[in-house]
């Protein structure tokens, strides 16, 4: 390799990231710092250090500031008064977040021509002095240096890990810490290829699949338009020629109470369809209901006007 430009390559710093957010990569990198914490120091209090807990002379008469016990935290020896615990600084963002961290990361060292690209980063065996090399033609023996291939290799990784100041990481494995801390980058076209693939919103990634209409079947489950066309079908033949006055099934009722519509129930119901025990189990329903209304119809009035006696 002799460092000479062969080569041109095209990316708009702006297909990484729209716009760079100095608060989000400031997040980012106090996350990955404080998750290296090791977060082991431990010191006593004055329970936990070794001595006697006798006064150390009588209250009064002495000439002397009072004193208690040897241990006490003002003592030279004591314990510490807010003494430190074992704890764990780690701490987690979204995972969006970190992902747009990371390609902002990559898109503000593009932007200020930090990032150095070659075609390929394989070498036939492991030799330290491949990997020099090709650092000081393309100028970078004497800077840290992140090297980014697509995939990891590891004839390069060996190759790489005696060279202080390199470090090697696939694109897999990159963050916007890794990415902002060397003073250089060298990456492969395919790595940068697979950076400006996973910036493409989900839908350009992923094709959608085909519309599904209402009343299909998913999963053995069907879609909520046919459950609420079955449930309004079964009203309607229970009560025949009365429209109904509320809309039992839509009506802006508490999501705790309208159990016929959660998935459970559409598991439940899909499945005893596919039995053929829906009819006998929505007919009891349908019963019950009508056998409600009966009662409530044919029920005796009941006069509840006070006459004034005792």
């Amino acid at each position: 390799m002799t460092g000479k430009q062969v080569g041109s390559y095209e990316i708009d710093p702006a297909e990484l990231a729209p716009r760079v957010s100095k608060q989000l990569l400031h997040d980012a990198v106090v996350m990955y710092q404080a998750n290296q914490r090791q977060g082991t120091q431990k010191t006593k209090t004055r329970g936990e250090v070794a001595g006697s807990t006798r006064k150390l002379y009588r209250q009064k008469g002495t000439g002397n500031a009072r004193a208690g016990a040897r241990r006490s935290g003002t003592r030279r020896g004591g314990g510490h008064i807010f003494a430190k615990r074992p704890r764990d600084f780690g701490w987690r963002m979204p995972r969006k977040a970190l992902q747009a961290a990371t390609r902002m990361a990559l898109a503000s060292r593009i932007a200020d021509d930090e990032v150095k690209l070659i075609d390929s980063l394989t070498v036939a065996a492991p030799k330290t002095a491949v990997v020099a090399g090709m650092l000081q033609a393309l100028g970078l023996g004497e800077k840290t240096v992140l090297v980014a291939p697509e995939k990891h290799d590891a004839n390069f990784w060996k190759s790489a890990r005696n060279i202080s100041g390199v470090s090697v990481a696939p694109v897999a494995e990159l963050n916007a810490w890794s990415i902002l801390r060397p003073r250089s980058i060298v990456m492969t076209k395919a790595a940068i290829d697979a950076f400006r693939a996973a910036a493409k919103p989900a839908a350009e990634r992923k094709p959608a699949a085909a519309g599904r209409k209402a009343g299909a079947v998913s999963g053995g489950v069907r879609t909520g338009a046919a459950i609420r066309r079955r449930e309004r079908s079964v009203l309607e033949r229970a009560f025949p020629g009365r429209g109904p006055r509320r809309n039992l099934i839509s009506s802006p009722i508490p999501v705790k109470d309208r159990t016929m519509r959660t998935s459970r129930w559409q598991a439940i119901l899909s499945s005893m369809r596919s039995d053929g025990v829906a009819s006998s189990f929505v007919g009891a329903v349908v019963m019950s209901i009508a056998a409600v209304f009966l009662l409530a119809a044919t029920a005796p009035a009941v006069d509840y006007t006070w006459s004034g006696g005792t």
